[in-house]
């Protein structure tokens, strides 16, 4: 027999949720073929077949959470053809390294009679809370019934002992929050800056991103990733900047890519791209990958000041507060406007005051210029 084991999906994924099978045991199929769905930490993924060959046994079932690297497919020895060593190896281990919850059965039976326009994870939830797809009406593209579609027709009451098993978006955050609690040295300094010249219908969001990009200028100690085994911090060319998007279950963090060389317009199109991919859970792993600082506008749902969760290997995340009305002296007079805080958490492991400091203080200048 050879075994085929859940490959990595992208970096800092540790572990999916089995969504559903696209093959049956007998199977005879052909390499890239579609094997199975499977719920990463953000996005729901189709996982091809590495090879050419008849399936002799699927490993887990929908519901299940399985590790990367643990065995999820079974190929007969007659029937392997085309191989790649690289991905189709080793053997069945006796205990298999996935989390069972036998409570949430095979989605994939029956699946052809659920309506067509609904994503592979609102069918398993739907299926695991016992609703019918066709009582829901989709909000993503096209009509498509997606995840929180179904969360939001689903009846929130507990049940049974009040615990609910955290799962997909929630289940990461967790995780990212408990290794970031462990792992980092959190440091924070706040300030704020006056933006009541700034233009009607100014894009908030873009920019912070500017003021992002003047502080990493100004100091590059910030947009770096630290590797605390080796005790050795890495420095980037480029700007790959964590944007935190919150949704109904949980927080996503997608990145947009060397925001210093990107045009106003082209960086607002990409944010909104990204909006309606994680909407519909369109979203790929990669595109959550990699992030060398993180921006959050949390002032959007409130709150002015935060001491905010750093992932590593990142060493630092920009928060931005609500926005509010402050005082401003004016030639002896005093004028209402707008003010905009910030606040910076940073590793103090690897990054100083003075450093977090220059930081703050660029981007402040940058915020502080008209447009």
């Amino acid at each position: 027999m050879n075994t085929f084991n859940l490959p990595d999906l992208g970096e800092g994924l540790q572990e999916a949720e089995l969504v559903s099978w696209h093959v049956n045991v007998g199977d005879h199929v052909v390499a890239d073929q579609p094997l199975v769905s499977v719920e990463t930490a953000k996005a729901v993924v189709e996982v091809p077949s590495p090879c050419s060959g008849r399936i002799a046994r699927l490993i887990g079932e929908p519901g299940d959470i399985i590790k990367v690297g643990a065995p999820i497919v079974e190929f007969t020895d007659d029937g392997i053809a085309d191989q790649d060593a690289g991905t189709v190896v080793g053997t069945l281990p006796r205990v298999p390294h996935y989390e069972k919850q036998p409570h949430l059965q095979a989605v994939a039976e029956g699946a052809e009679h659920l309506p067509m326009k609904a994503s592979p994870a609102a069918r398993a939830l739907a299926h695991e809370l016992g609703i019918s797809l066709t009582s829901i009406e989709g909000t993503g593209p096209g009509g498509t019934i997606t995840r929180a579609d179904v969360e939001a027709k689903a009846d929130t009451k507990p049940q049974g002992d009040g615990y609910e098993l955290l799962r997909g978006v929630r289940r990461a955050m967790a995780v990212n929050m408990a290794r970031s609690a462990i792992e980092v040295a959190s440091s924070t300094v706040s300030d704020e800056v006056l933006i009541g010249h700034w233009p009607r219908h100014t894009d908030v969001t873009v920019r912070l991103i500017r003021a992002v990009v003047a502080g990493c200028r100004a100091e590059p100690a910030l947009n770096a990733w630290f590797d605390k085994a080796r005790m050795a911090r890495k420095f980037h060319a480029n700007i790959d900047l964590g944007l935190a998007m919150n949704i109904g279950d949980g927080l996503f963090a997608p990145v947009l890519r060397n925001v210093a060389a990107r045009t106003d317009r082209d960086i607002r199109a990409s944010i909104d791209a990204l909006k309606q991919d994680i909407a519909a859970r369109k979203v790929e792993p990669a595109t959550l990958a990699g992030p060398t600082i993180t921006l959050s506008n949390f002032g959007m749902l409130g709150g002015r000041e935060a001491s905010l969760a750093i992932v590593p290997p990142q060493v630092a995340i920009l928060g931005a507060g609500r926005i509010f009305d402050t005082v401003q002296p004016v030639n002896g007079e005093i004028r209402i406007t707008k003010a905009l805080p910030l606040s910076l958490t940073f590793d103090h492991r690897v990054v100083t005051g003075a450093e977090a400091v220059r930081f703050l203080s660029a981007a402040l200048a940058e915020l502080a210029k008209p447009t």
